[in-house]
C-alpha cells in the first residue's frame, strides 16, 4: 500500500500529473521556482526517489531522464482511503464517520460514482421503485400458506 507523500514529493507528482506527459527535471523545477526557491539537484533527487518508489517511470533522452507518473492522482487518493479504511476495527463505522465528514457537493459524487460502478442495469433498477403485490395474490400462488403459519 502506498505510504502518503510528502511535501516535496507531492508538489512534484502534482505538476507531473497535471501535465499529464513525460516531463523533465529542469520542467519540473522552473514551475516549482516560481513558488518557492529549490535547486536543480533538490527536484532531481525527488524524481529519482519517485522512480524507486514505483510512483513515475522514466526514459533517458539524451543525458537526461523524462518522468511519467505510472497510475493517476485519483488511483492514489482512492489506494490512500482503501488502506486507511481497511486498517479500521470496524469499517462501517469509518465509512459513516468519512461520510459525515463529507460535504454535499462530496457526498453527491459519491452517489454518482456509486451510479457508476453499479452500471445501467443496477441503477435503471434501484430507480424504479418495486411493487408490491397485493397478499391476495401472493395467497393465489401458494394457497393455504396463511393457515399454515398460523398453524390452523
Amino acid at each position: 500500500m502506498p505510504r502518503p507523500l510528502g511535501e516535496l514529493e507531492d508538489a512534484v507528482m502534482t505538476r507531473v500529473w497535471k501535465w499529464n506527459r513525460p516531463v523533465t527535471v529542469r520542467e519540473v523545477l522552473e514551475d516549482l521556482q516560481q513558488e518557492r526557491s529549490i535547486a536543480y539537484t533538490t527536484v532531481m533527487t525527488v524524481l529519482d526517489n519517485l522512480h524507486q518508489k514505483g510512483w513515475v517511470r522514466r526514459e533517458a533522452e539524451g543525458r537526461a531522464y523524462r518522468y511519467e507518473a505510472v497510475s493517476t492522482r485519483a488511483a492514489y487518493a482512492a489506494a490512500l482511503m482503501n488502506d486507511a479504511w481497511s486498517q479500521s476495527d470496524n469499517p462501517a463505522a469509518a465509512l459513516v464517520a468519512f461520510f459525515g465528514m463529507m460535504s454535499e457537493e462530496q457526498r453527491q459524487a459519491l452517489r454518482d460514482a456509486v451510479r457508476i460502478v453499479q452500471g445501467p442495469e443496477q441503477t435503471q433498477e434501484a430507480a424504479e421503485p418495486r411493487q408490491q403485490e397485493p397478499p391476495e395474490a401472493r395467497q393465489e400462488e401458494n394457497p393455504g400458506a396463511a393457515e399454515d403459519a398460523d398453524g390452523r
